[in-house]
């Protein structure tokens, strides 16, 4: 029975059933790397066949990571006018479905899709900003901040995660920010001897929502600056 199974996929095989099947495996997986060959024996098919769709594994990677984008983007519902909480909200998204995708996310740090999914993030946060009150040179400025922290802490979460064998999923727990304690001379690192508890406390959670709401703030105060100016 298995055969014709795989048979009907072989035939039906186009590029959105390939995304589909590469987003369930990397939801499922905990392997640092994604894997076309995993993904061909999820497809029924041969690995090969999958780049008769994708140029290449760096292609499939950006439709993949594309998706995400995607995703992240359509769990936005707060509405125009309340530009903290669209970024608030995007920023949530991004992290949750980088850390149940942790295979994929990673490689956000490394690529840019130029997808429909990375255009709309970069139309939604160019907005917000705008909304903001600030100027267009501060809003370039802001959205390059925002998406650069956002994507890059996302992904090195969700990395970490996987490389200590943590399960994907859109929960992530507490993970500490240094990798373990700082062996540290009092005498040459007075410093780090003295605040080591509170450095071993340190959330990678805490430290990527004090990102986020950084560059809020940032924005606020330029907008208000601006005004006062135009006074």
């Amino acid at each position: 029975m298995a055969a014709p199974a795989r048979a009907t996929r072989r035939t039906r095989l186009d590029a959105e059933t390939i995304i589909a099947a590469g987003l369930e495996l990397a939801a499922e997986s905990d392997a640092v790397l994604f894997s076309a060959k995993d993904l061909g024996a999820r497809l029924g098919v041969d690995p090969t066949a999958i780049y008769r769709h994708f140029r290449n594994k760096g292609h499939l990677m950006e439709a993949l990571l594309d998706e995400l984008n995607a995703r992240s983007v359509r769990a936005v519902t707060a509405p125009l006018d309340d530009w903290r909480g669209r970024l608030r909200e995007l920023a949530g998204a991004t992290l949750e479905i980088s850390c149940a995708h942790p295979s994929i996310a990673a490689e956000a740090m490394v690529l840019t899709t130029h997808g429909p999914g990375e255009l709309d993030a970069i139309e939604l946060m160019l907005e917000a900003f705008t909304r903001a009150g600030l100027d267009p040179d501060e809003v370039v400025r802001h959205y390059a901040l925002f998406a650069s922290h956002v994507l890059s802490s996302a992904a090195g979460i969700a990395h970490a995660r996987t490389e200590a064998g943590t399960t994907p999923g859109p929960d992530p727990e507490f993970s500490p920010w240094l990798g373990g304690p700082l062996l540290a001379d009092p005498r040459a690192h007075p410093r780090i001897a003295a605040l080591s508890p509170q450095l071993i406390a340190l959330d990678d959670r805490e430290m990527y929502w004090l990102g986020v709401e950084s560059v809020i703030r940032s924005a606020e105060q330029s907008a208000a600056e601006r005004a006062s100016s135009e006074r």
